[in-house]
Formats: C-alpha cells, sequence, structure tokens
C-alpha cells in the first residue's frame, strides 16, 4: 500500500494535539448511582456516551487518509520472446557410472544438466537418453520442472549395454525435425566411442545438418585408467574394476563442426559447468519485456467509513445520547 499524495498526511500531526489536549486536562464527570451500592454500572450506553467525541477525529483522520490517496500499485511484464527448441541427448551406458567424478560421471551430468535447464526460462526443452539404443525421456516442453525430474529419473541399466551415439543423436534430431523454432539444438554428451545402433554418427549428423539443427558434442571424462563397471550382478548392480577408457575425439569433433556447433570436453565437474556456461551464452534467447504498470485507489473505503462515523457522532450526540454538559 502507497499513497499518491503523502504530502496531506501531514495534517494528522495537529489532529492529535486537541487529542492529546483534552486527555490531559480531564473532564468534569457526574456520576449517577445505577443500583442500590451507588457503584456505577458500565452499558453499552454509558460506553459510547464516553467515547462518543472519538469518533470525530477517528473519521478527521480517516478523511486525510483519504486525501492522500491510498492506492496498491503493481507491474505486469509482458515477455516476447524467440525461444529455442534444445534437446539434452544423454549416454546411459555402464561406463557412465565411472567414478573418476563424484560420485560417478553420470550423476555429474545429471546435476549439471539440471541447473542449465534452470537458466533457460523461456526455451522449450526435451531430453533423449541412450545406450545401445535410444529412446525419447521427455518431449519438448516448456515446464523446467517436468524436464529436471525427468532428468533425475534417468539410471543405467535400462538399455541393453552399449554405445550408440548415432542414435542418441537422430533420436534428438528427430523431436527436432516439426520444430517451427527459428533455433534448433541438440546438446550431446557421451562418455565413449560408437559400438553400437544401426544409424552411424556420420549419418545423424548429415540429417542434422540438413535440417539446420546445431549439435554440441560434449565428452565427459578422465583418461587413462579408472575405476569403471566391468561386470553386471545378478541383483543389477555392477562389479567395478580399473578399465583403460576409449574416447572418439575425432568423431565428436567433426559431428559438432558439420552442424555448426562445437566440441568440449569434460575432465572434471568444473569444466562441465563451465562448458553448459558458455552454450548458455551462445545460444542466449533474445527477450522483450514491455511493462505495464497499474494502481487501484483505496480513497473510496475511506472517505465512507468517515463519513457513516461522522453520522454516527452527530446522531448519537444530539439525538441517542442527548445529555447535560456541566462547563
Amino acid at each position: 500500500m502507497v499513497f499518491a499524495s503523502p504530502v496531506w498526511l501531514l495534517l494528522l500531526l495537529p489532529l492529535l494535539l486537541p487529542a492529546l489536549r483534552n486527555r490531559a486536562a480531564g473532564r468534569i464527570t457526574l456520576r449517577m448511582p445505577q443500583d442500590d451500592q451507588g457503584l456505577p454500572v458500565q452499558t453499552w450506553q454509558s460506553f459510547m456516551r464516553k467515547h462518543l467525541g472519538k469518533l470525530r477525529w477517528v473519521a478527521l483522520a480517516l478523511l486525510v487518509l483519504a486525501m492522500a490517496r491510498p492506492q496498491r500499485r503493481w507491474q505486469e511484464e509482458k515477455v516476447k520472446a524467440d525461444a529455442l527448441d534444445i534437446i539434452l541427448s544423454l549416454d546411459i551406458s555402464p561406463s557412465m557410472l565411472s567414478r573418476d567424478f563424484e560420485p560417478d560421471r553420470l550423476s555429474v551430468a545429471k546435476r549439471v544438466a539440471i541447473d542449465f535447464v534452470e537458466k533457460r526460462p523461456h526455451d522449450r526443452l526435451g531430453l533423449v537418453a541412450f545406450s545401445a539404443e535410444a529412446f525419447t525421456q521427455c518431449p519438448l516442453t516448456t515446464d523446467k520442472q517436468v524436464v529436471q525430474g525427468f532428468i533425475r529419473e534417468l539410471t543405467v541399466g535400462r538399455l541393453e549395454d552399449g554405445t550408440a551415439i548415432g542414435m542418441g543423436l537422430a533420436t534428438a534430431v528427430n523431436r527436432l525435425k516439426d520444430s517451427a523454432s527459428k533455433s534448433k539444438i541438440v546438446i550431446l554428451v557421451t562418455d565413449g566411442e560408437n559400438n553400437a545402433g544401426y544409424i552411424t554418427p556420420e549419418q545423424a549428423a548429415d540429417i542434422a545438418k540438413t535440417l539446420g539443427i546445431r549439435v554440441y558434442t560434449v565428452g565427459i571424462g578422465s583418461e587413462g585408467y579408472v575405476m569403471s563397471p566391468m561386470q553386471r550382478n545378478p541383483d543389477g548392480s555392477y562389479l567395478f574394476a580399473p578399465r583403460q577408457m576409449v574416447f572418439d575425439t575425432e568423431l565428436l569433433v567433426q559431428m559438432a563442426y558439420k552442424t555448426g556447433g562445437r566440441f568440449y570436453r569434460a575432465y572434471s565437474e568444473r569444466d562441465l559447468e563451465g562448458i553448459y556456461e558458455e552454450i548458455d551464452r551462445l545460444e542466449k534467447t533474445k527477450i522483450e519485456v514491455s511493462t505495464v504498470q497499474r494502481t487501484k485507489d483505496y480513497y473510496g473505503w475511506f472517505l465512507s467509513i468517515a463519513v457513516a462515523l461522522l453520522l454516527v457522532e452527530l446522531l448519537g450526540r444530539w439525538v441517542i445520547w442527548r445529555s447535560v454538559t456541566v462547563g
């Protein structure tokens, strides 16, 4: 609540002086016994008669507040954005459980992807997961919470073991091919070399190029020997052992270059965060914001209450509770 003409509030100061003076001076009153013991009985009539004069001061204070024009203001923002369509394609093969990241590559990839989604309020985002095959985990949507929820649900073992990079990209491209957006992007995160799938990465990249889809490829994982899953146990868990990781950097570079995107290498969680931050800057949505300010006045309420109190004070003083004053 604000006041459009707050200067009128200065009139409240002189209103306080008579009230304080009357209170300090006191008044001479004549009490009449109301019962056999001579003790006054407090009734609502006597209460109103005693405090009737205060209604005038309250009414005058409300009139001053009405002249100050109390009102509520709020702003409405209308956003016009050239939104992007973005598909995140994440590798969920067993090697993504490798422990060169804390606690593993997949957990870090999910966490950083969730943060990236949070920074894209106006875009449509979707999610594809791939291993030896690929599937759409979440179609394009503007609901960030839905996409983030699906990212959290990603787990290893839902698909056959393997790394079908071409299938991961082709499935993402398929979700974007009918998009009317001017900018269509795929961010593909993997930690290995292509060894499965009936669509090769080169073929998938050619299709993306034809459809005007830009691909950012991200290689995640450190080099050398890493504690990685070697065998799946009957209960679904994995047996870990040191393993030399194989990574096809050249393939991911060619895929990104062919579609006008970029290749990134993430050796740590901080690297991966920096990669997503750079992609966020490169693919920033153009936003036009128009602000409309609205106000609602409440002086009418104060004015009505003030008039009502003055009427009550006049009727009470001259009609209902007429009394003789002793001066």
